[in-house]
């Protein structure tokens, strides 16, 4: 068994052909601050090319999965981005990563599609905004009945711009990616699972993803890898330009007028005030 940590923020394990990678923030309930987008891409690019790893399982610990970008990174977006992003040097959500397709902010989603092996991830208390973009980016999900959910971006004023919008087109209808966009409401994971964002429930998501790579982990490992190749590249075609259009979109939105007041109204617990589009 070998273990290794990234910046304090996520611990990967590996025994019998499993990497158990953890979010370690658990009193933040693993959510999103510079130092785990950093941790999370630097995490994946690790198993890249990790011996004997034929699966991984991708869970948070403590109460939450991931509740999302960190109020720390949300008050950064309502001021000075350009600051912040100083700041922030090579953790920058922002950067382009070494991949060319994806920012650092997609990165720690899409990653998990470029890891050659299965990634599961197992979801619990809560995954929303970036915290289910991430989820969604692993290849399959076993989720508690009971987390809530949400593609919440829409109701900070922005947009899911990490890889979200491609990995919700694949699992569920047009409509019902938009109504989830759209409205940025949280429902529970038996609502996700209906809808085709689960793969499975269970009361105990780590334990079933644990059993589950257990059963991949048996097989050839290079009938497995060929199997998430031919897949990925049915299912990811044209990923690159769709990744580069939610960067540009939500470019238009970070720091704006509406942006900002729709993270301070929440701040402030009061009713948004928008202004119409010219």
């Amino acid at each position: 068994m070998s273990t290794t940590e990234f910046r304090d923020r996520v611990r990967i394990t590996v025994a019998d052909g499993i990497a158990d990678v953890r979010m370690t923030r658990a009193d933040k309930r693993n959510a999103l601050d510079m130092a785990m987008f950093g941790a999370l891409a630097d995490a994946g690019d690790y198993l890249r090319t990790a011996p004997g790893v034929r699966v991984a399982v991708l869970s948070g610990e403590g109460k939450s999965f991931c509740a999302g970008l960190d109020m720390s990174v949300m008050t950064a977006l309502a001021g000075n981005r350009d600051e912040a992003a100083a700041q922030a040097g090579d953790d920058n959500p922002g950067a382009m990563s070494t991949s060319g397709i994806t920012h650092r902010g997609q990165q720690v989603a899409w990653v998990w599609q470029e890891v050659p092996v299965p990634v599961i991830a197992a979801v619990h208390g809560h995954a929303l905004g970036g915290g289910i973009q991430i989820a969604l980016g692993a290849d399959i999900r076993i989720v508690h009945p009971d987390t809530k959910l949400s593609v919440r971006e829409v109701y900070w004023g922005l947009v899911p711009d990490m890889t979200g919008t491609l990995f919700l087109a694949r699992l569920v209808g047009a409509d019902v990616a938009k109504e989830l966009v759209f409205t940025a409401r949280i429902f529970d994971g038996r609502e996700g699972h209906r809808l085709g964002l689960a793969t499975r429930l269970a009361d105990d998501p780590h334990a079933e993803a644990m059993s589950l790579a257990a059963q991949i982990a048996a097989l050839s490992p290079d009938a497995v890898r060929g199997a998430k190749e031919l897949l990925n590249q049915l299912f990811n075609a044209g990923a690159g330009d769709q990744f580069a259009r939610e960067r540009e979109v939500i470019g238009r939105l970070v720091g704006r007028p509406n942006q900002v007041e729709a993270v301070m109204a929440s701040f402030e617990n009061r009713p948004a005030s928008f202004t119409d589009p010219t």
